[in-house]
């Protein structure tokens, strides 16, 4: 593994685990945004397939194991910052749309209508590989709808996210409609 410094970024290379011939180039560099927060930001590059990943890192945030709990009902609601760590579970109950945590999960920074895109996204790709006589087809179709009514801030929702790890949390654009709910470590257990 070699390493150089580049301009506040730090350059890894090592051998590609996945095409076996290249070397990924991992680069580390932090970003101030403009509301104050920072973040560190990991992008992973082959350069003989083509690999890429890229990780985005809060490093001002909320370390406390908890449930967050955020009301939309509004276009100004979607404006909400969402800072989603691999450890949580993030729920919109009202659609049955859940993203669990998981070993190869990412961190998400985002806004509500961002998340909402996601889950848009991932219902098209599920949809288009259903057969036309599905009778699943018009639940789906159902949901679809919601979900684009919920992205033009016309369906009033709630977003939750459960963090076990802390690591998550959410900057409402109206601090009256969010909750936060401490989980103490015995509860854990």
């Amino acid at each position: 593994m070699s390493s150089k410094k580049r301009n506040n970024e730090i350059i890894y290379s090592f051998k590609c685990p996945s095409c076996q011939k290249g070397s990924i180039d991992i680069t580390r560099s932090f970003y101030d945004l403009p509301d104050g927060d920072k973040m560190l930001i990991l992008k992973f590059e082959c350069n003989t397939c083509n690999f890429h990943k890229n990780d985005i890192i809060p490093l001002t945030t909320n370390m406390e194991p908890g449930i967050m709990t955020l009301q939309i009902t509004n276009e100004e609601d979607l404006k909400s910052k969402i800072y989603r760590s691999p450890a949580g579970k993030l729920e919109i109950p009202e659609l049955d749309l859940m993203v669990e945590p998981g070993p190869r999960a990412d961190f998400y920074y985002t806004n509500v209508q961002g998340i909402l895109f996601r889950f848009e996204n991932a219902v098209s790709i599920y949809i288009n590989n259903l057969e036309e006589n599905d009778p699943e087809k018009s639940e789906i179709d159902e949901l679809m709808f919601n979900l684009k009514q919920a992205i033009e801030g016309k369906f009033k929702f709630t977003l939750k996210i459960t963090d076990l790890q802390g690591g998550s949390y959410i900057i409402p654009q109206d601090k009256s409609k969010y909750t936060f709910e401490k989980i103490k470590i015995k509860e854990l257990e």
